[in-house]
């Protein structure tokens, strides 16, 4: 099993109920949800922000962008502007499906030390 470290503290991240992954332009980093949280609270400028892959908005996003991505480049919408469109909005199912493949299958979904 391989370990799953936080990018602000350093530190394992035991299993996906404390887990966020956070994109950052092509990025993509493990976070304690805490950690997470102190990140977002110290970052000034809405450039270098990460944004959360997972959880209810990540999930969200890779439905409407899956749907918007499909129909664009299924039909002829908007001719070839509407393919580069459908393409740009591959971008954020890649992501998610790369963050749940690499960090997040490697993870337990709770750690055997937690109480249930």
């Amino acid at each position: 099993m391989k370990h799953v470290i936080c990018h602000y503290c350093k530190k394992e991240v035991k299993d996906r109920d404390e887990l966020v992954t956070a994109s950052n332009w092509f990025r993509i980093k493990a976070f304690h949800y805490k950690c997470f949280k102190e990140q977002e609270q110290e970052i000034t400028v809405s450039i270098n922000a990460w944004n959360p892959v997972n959880g209810p908005a990540g999930n969200l996003s890779f439905i409407i962008m899956v749907v918007l991505a499909v129909w664009l480049l299924l039909t002829d919408t908007l001719g070839m502007i509407g393919d580069l469109i459908g393409l740009v909005a591959l971008y954020p199912v890649f992501l998610r499906v790369l963050s749940f493949v690499l960090i997040e299958l490697t993870l337990p979904k709770l750690s055997s030390d937690k109480k249930r």
